[in-house]
C-alpha cells in the first residue's frame, strides 16, 4: 500500500492547494491542517480514502471535548475519516489488509524521562497559552495536556498490542514518538518535550509510524519500524523548502 502523507499545512495562513499524489492508495493527514477548519473542504471528493488525525492547532481557542465531536462531524460530512483514539483496517490493491491506529497522542512531557518532566512542563506553558483552549471548563494548561496524554497513551498501547486479521499496522500520531524526530534547528531542550514523546517502546508494534507537529521532515528507522513525517510548515520561516507533497510512503 502506498500512502500520501501531509501535515502541518497551516492553511489558516498558508497558501497551498493540495493535490492527489499519483499512485497513492490512501491520503493521511497527520494534523495541523487548518485552525479554522475551513480548508478541509479542499479534500472533499478526494479520489482515495482520507484518514485524518487531529493536531493540537485544530483545537485552538475551543473547548477540547466539544471540538473533538464537532470536528469529527465536520470532516465526516466531507468524506474524511477522523481517527481520534481509534483504528480502521483498509485493503490495498493486492488484497493486503492494513490497520491504521490513530490519535493525537498529546505530550506527557516525559520525553526526557520523569526527572525532566517539571522543566518540560514549565517550557510547555508557553504553547498552551498560545492555544487559548479549555477543557472541562478550565484552561487547557500543561496539567490538562498531560492528563489527556496519559489517557491517549494507555489507549494507544492497548490498541497496538491487539492482534487481528491484518497484514501490517501503521500508527498515526500528531506528536512524534521519539526524540529522534526533534527539529535540528532547536535540538533537545526542555521545550522539545512539547513536540516529542518517548513512545519508543511501542514502536515494535507497528511497521510504520507517521507523525507531524515538528515543521521538518524525517524518515528513519528504530529497529524494524520506519518513522516518517512530511510536514510542510511555514513558508516565511523557510520550513516548506524541499517539501514534496506528492511523496509516497510504502507500507510494504
Amino acid at each position: 500500500m502506498k500512502l500520501q502523507l501531509l501535515s502541518d499545512l497551516h492553511l489558516e495562513t498558508e497558501s497551498f492547494v493540495p493535490e492527489p499524489a499519483p499512485g497513492a492508495e490512501v491520503l493521511v493527514l497527520a494534523g495541523d491542517i487548518d485552525t479554522t477548519w475551513r480548508s478541509f473542504e479542499l479534500f472533499r471528493g478526494w479520489p482515495v480514502p482520507v484518514l485524518f488525525v487531529p493536531g493540537n492547532h485544530e483545537f485552538d481557542r475551543r473547548e477540547v471535548d466539544d471540538a473533538r465531536e464537532a470536528l469529527r462531524a465536520h470532516v465526516q460530512a466531507l468524506g474524511l475519516r477522523m481517527l481520534d483514539d481509534e483504528s480502521v483496517v483498509l485493503t490495498d490493491a493486492q488484497g493486503r489488509r492494513v490497520r491504521f491506529v490513530g490519535c493525537t497522542r498529546w505530550t506527557d512531557f516525559e520525553a526526557f524521562g520523569p526527572s525532566g518532566r517539571e522543566r518540560a512542563m514549565r517550557a510547555g506553558g508557553y504553547f498552551q497559552k498560545v492555544m487559548q483552549s479549555t477543557w472541562h471548563g478550565e484552561a487547557f494548561d500543561v496539567d490538562a495536556v498531560r492528563a489527556l496524554a496519559v489517557e491517549s497513551r494507555t489507549w494507544l498501547a492497548a490498541e497496538l498490542a491487539r492482534t487481528g486479521d491484518w497484514d501490517a499496522t501503521v500508527a498515526i500520531t500528531h506528536f512524534a514518538p521519539s526524540l529522534k524526530s526533534a527539529d535540528p534547528r532547536y535540538g533537545r531542550q526542555p521545550g522539545t518535550a512539547s513536540f516529542c514523546n518517548n513512545d519508543e517502546d511501542l514502536l515494535p508494534l507497528a511497521q510504520l509510524w507517521l507523525h507531524g507537529h515538528l515543521h521538518c521532515r524525517h524518515d528513519y528507522r528504530l529497529g524494524d519500524t520506519r518513522i516518517v513525517s512530511n510536514a510542510r510548515g511555514h513558508v516565511r520561516k523557510g520550513e516548506a523548502d524541499g517539501f514534496d507533497a506528492a511523496r509516497l510512503v510504502s507500507v510494504f
